[in-house]
């Protein structure tokens, strides 16, 4: 059965980050009383993250536990919560490589088991958490469906995110309801400041160069974060829920229509710094959507243009973090 709305709690693991704070406001409009909690790790300014956070500052359904998951301190905070939103994770592919992957094994592997461990104890009616589809890597067929396209990992970073869809089996089959959600490049407003779409916004506004990596035909299927945010708010409340959704925008892009596109919307040009691609890097993702269409009622509806469009407004209109410079 669906969850009262009178009596609905929720945790946001990396609230304070891109997708968890837009997912705390949607929690907030719709009537959650909200537990975020993040470390904010030094990946990007800690002044970007409390920007997130703005508008949830006063908001007295909203509190904010800052702890590292992979420490303790905020097991209590999961006692009496109708759901858990786990979306705190160590990003980037490229980053993953070499003595950094570490890290990323402690932010995304450890710190998830601790969480589905903590939520099976205090006995979470759901968990959903943050996939990505870099678990699928280069695939030979497109596009990828969650139960027949193979899992093979290009980066230690999507390695991470297979094992945790591996932890996740486990719990389910001890019967901790867990939906992972596998996203597909995810843009917007708050975008990370390593992700190229925020940078060519920024190069664009500065005039500053923007480092294309590979020829710019490789393609994406990008979603829009609001559209993601809906398709993780109905993992969080329908019945029955699948183990894993694909959540993709439906519209597959080069980047170099996506620069294109932006370069309409501003009217100006980007300067190219032209590199080649990086490791971990794969050539095309795109997603079948069909099961969260039929099991979630979910479908993206913000258009790329409408996107790209909604992200540059947002750039152009911030305060640029103090010591932050503009690839």
């Amino acid at each position: 059965m669906r969850m009262n709305a009178s009596t609905r709690r929720a945790v946001v693991t990396g609230a304070a980050g891109f997708i968890g704070s837009h997912l705390a406001e949607r929690l907030v409009a719709d009537g959650w009383q909200v537990t975020g909690v993040d470390c904010f790790t030094d990946y990007y300014p800690r002044q970007d993250k409390e920007a997130n956070l703005a508008s949830l500052v006063h908001e007295p359904r909203f509190d904010l536990v800052e702890r590292d998951l992979a420490h303790d301190g905020w097991q209590q905070a999961f006692a009496g919560a109708s759901a858990v939103f786990h979306l705190a994770a160590q990003a980037g592919v490229r980053g993953s490589f070499g003595s950094s992957f570490a890290q990323y094994a402690r932010d995304n592997l450890v710190a998830t088991q601790r969480v589905f461990e903590t939520a099976a104890d205090a006995e979470v009616p759901r968990v959903v958490w943050a996939s990505s589809s870099s678990v699928y890597g280069d695939a030979e067929t497109h596009p990828c469906v969650e139960a027949t396209t193979p899992t093979r990992p290009r980066s230690p970073y999507g390695v991470t995110k297979r094992a945790c869809e591996d932890l996740a089996h486990i719990y389910r089959s001890r019967g901790l309801a867990i939906t992972g959600l596998r996203y597909f490049t995810v843009y917007g407003p708050r975008q990370r400041p390593d992700m190229a779409i925020r940078k060519i916004c920024e190069a664009l506004g500065s005039g500053a160069t923007f480092p294309q990596l590979g020829d710019g035909f490789q393609s994406r299927d990008f979603t829009f974060v609001t559209d993601a945010v809906d398709a993780t708010l109905r993992a969080g409340t329908v019945d029955d829920p699948a183990p894993v959704y694909n959540i993709g925008g439906g519209d597959e892009a080069t980047l170099a229509r996506v620069i294109s596109t932006l370069e309409g919307l501003a009217g100006t040009r980007l300067t190219l710094d032209r590199r080649p691609a990086q490791r971990g890097d794969v050539r095309r993702t795109s997603a079948d959507v069909g099961l969260a269409r039929r099991t979630l009622g979910w479908t993206p509806v913000v258009s790329l243009p409408d996107g790209l469009a909604a992200e540059l407004a947002w750039v152009r209109g911030r305060t640029p973090t103090a010591g932050v410079v503009v690839a």
